[in-house]
């Protein structure tokens, strides 16, 4: 793929430029997807991240103006993101305590976390942008934005991703409750926490990634992360995650990300029509799963 791309764009692709371009663009939605990925190997999902990532924009973009005015950066940067992890985290920890309490299907818990998130976001800002236009803010924004801290962030949660999922007992059980959960429960897994567990993970990462669109466009705004759920289930999919539970990789995941991201940005570079891309990325999305189904059958 990177080959092909290398020759439709005529080099430019490969150009280190544009390679880390690619990742600081693709970061808030991969990152969400890595805890998609989590909530996806349990046989669930999350159509709320979208809406999460727009509270955790605007609940950063308050405490950037009215709480570290003046801090120190290195203080300011790990408070902010600690506040966004923990608005994102509480938003998912609500959901999962109502799919494991309620035994709802996630599908109806995360679609009114989709509408209700947001429209918090929508009635705490009553509908305004919170502009970063502190001295303090902007200092803030523009090191939170830089292309290696991104870049870097990024790496740090895919590497933690990873290996939670791979070399853990959560990672396990993880799979196991998607594969089969009646199954684990009588062999005494903690079913219902692993469902919380889940959901607020996934939750935390939307909130991150809501901090970085939040410095990115030095602004927070309700408006912010429509349709980008579908975006981080497309990643995950693409990765190989089965939509079923059980069977998928973090690893998958994030090659999925950069297929995508690449797909984006050679069309990009091709100047291609923004609807002639989304047809494109429907069919890629349905080629995955396809393959996905072939492969499971041979």
């Amino acid at each position: 793929m990177m080959i092909i791309a290398a020759i439709v764009t005529r080099g430019v692709y490969l150009q280190p430029g544009n390679l880390t371009d690619i990742l600081r663009t693709i970061a808030p939605v991969a990152i969400m997807a890595m805890g998609m990925t989590f909530v996806i190997l349990t046989a669930g999902i999350d159509l709320s991240v979208g809406s999460i990532l727009a509270l955790g924009s605007v609940g950063s973009a308050a405490l950037v103006m009215q709480v570290l005015p003046g801090m120190p950066i290195i203080v300011a940067v790990p408070i902010a993101i600690l506040a966004a992890l923990l608005v994102g985290g509480l938003c998912g920890a609500v959901q999962g305590a109502l799919i494991a309490r309620l035994d709802i299907q996630p599908f109806i818990i995360t679609l009114a976390g989709f509408t209700g998130f947001r429209g918090l976001a929508k009635l705490v800002t009553d509908n305004r942008k919170i502009q970063l236009n502190t001295d303090g803010a902007q200092e803030l924004a523009a090191w939170l934005s830089q292309k290696e801290v991104i870049i870097g962030i990024l790496i740090i949660v895919c590497i933690v991703s990873y290996c939670l999922l791979r070399f853990t007992v959560f990672g396990r059980y993880v799979r196991a409750v998607g594969d089969n959960e009646r199954a684990s429960h009588y062999a005494g897994l903690p079913v219902r926490r692993m469902k919380l567990a889940v959901y607020s993970l996934s939750g935390m990462l939307a909130g991150l990634a809501g901090l970085l669109v939040c410095a990115r466009n030095r602004t927070g705004d309700a408006n912010f992360g429509i349709m980008t759920e579908l975006e981080a289930i497309a990643m995950v999919v693409i990765g190989g995650t089965s939509l079923a539970g059980g069977r998928g990789s973090m690893s998958g995941t994030i090659l999925g990300a950069l297929i995508l991201g690449t797909v984006t940005n050679v069309l990009g570079l091709n100047n291609v029509d923004s609807n002639q891309q989304s047809i494109l990325m429907a069919v890629i999305i349905i080629l995955a799963v396809a393959l996905q189904k072939t492969r499971q059958s041979i």
